[in-house]
Parts: C-alpha cells; structure tokens; sequence
C-alpha cells in the first residue's frame, strides 16, 4: 500500500514540475521547448506506469502458475 502511494506521489510531482517548467517557458515565448518538455515528462511517467505494469503481471503470473 505504501509503495502505490508513493508511485502516486512521484507521478503527480513530476506532473506539477513539468507544468511549471511548460508554463515558464510558454511565457518566455518557446513554445517548442515547452512541448518537448511535456513529452519528456510523459515519456518519464509512461516508463514509471509500464514498470508498474510489469510487477503486476509478474505476480499475477507468480499467482497463477505457483511460483515463488
């Protein structure tokens, strides 16, 4: 239970750091910096979730064929 939180913890701030950072930018008039700093940012938070992804089904597949 800690750990989900804290997987939520990290994902939100990395999604506030990468507002602030997109809306700075924006205001600085570099758009196109600011959109590769969003996808950046995605890409980060997909890597985390598909991490994630992958521990579940590694237990799940632990569950179901009996292995330790």
């Amino acid at each position: 239970m800690i750990q989900d939180a804290t997987v939520l913890f990290q994902i939100a701030g990395i999604g506030i750091i990468v507002a602030m950072i997109h809306s700075i930018l924006k205001q600085m008039g570099k758009e196109e910096i600011a959109q590769v700093v969003t996808l950046v940012g995605f890409i980060i938070v997909l890597f985390i979730v598909l991490n994630g992804l992958a521990d579940l089904f590694q237990q799940i597949k632990s569950v179901f064929l009996f292995q330790g």
